[in-house]
């Protein structure tokens, strides 16, 4: 057997596994629900106009902000930001909540993130 022969499967297994891990980023990246992506660029779309060109900005801005933080911690930056507006006792424990207060730095620093990269 000639070397492209012994290579061939070590090439083949290779490949494969270069796909797998390929495959497996792409749905880390992609934990994010379609319609949470969606609801992202109905607002993004609503700040910054409605236009072809904020389609493109904002569903670039999802993007990245889904590459930078995990679509759990995301939830939570979003309640906690939902929450802090409301009034009252309940409304205090989400302003003052030292987790909810780190999600939404965290949420905050992604979107700078997108907005450099995006718009």
């Amino acid at each position: 057997m000639n070397l492209a022969g012994r290579l061939r499967p070590i090439v083949a297994a290779l490949t494969a596994l270069a796909a797998s891990v390929c495959a497996a980023r792409a749905e880390e990246a992609n934990d994010y629900p379609t319609a949470a992506r969606a609801e992202y660029v109905y607002g993004c779309m609503k700040a910054n106009g409605e236009t072809r060109s904020a389609i493109e900005q904002c569903s670039c801005s999802i993007d990245v902000v889904a590459s930078i933080i995990p679509y759990e911690r995301y939830v939570t930056a979003e309640t906690a930001l939902s929450m802090s507006q409301v009034r009252g006792d309940l409304g205090v424990q989400f302003r003052t909540s030292e987790q909810a207060n780190s999600a939404v730095n965290d949420l905050r620093r992604a979107q700078a993130e997108a907005e450099v990269r995006c718009f």
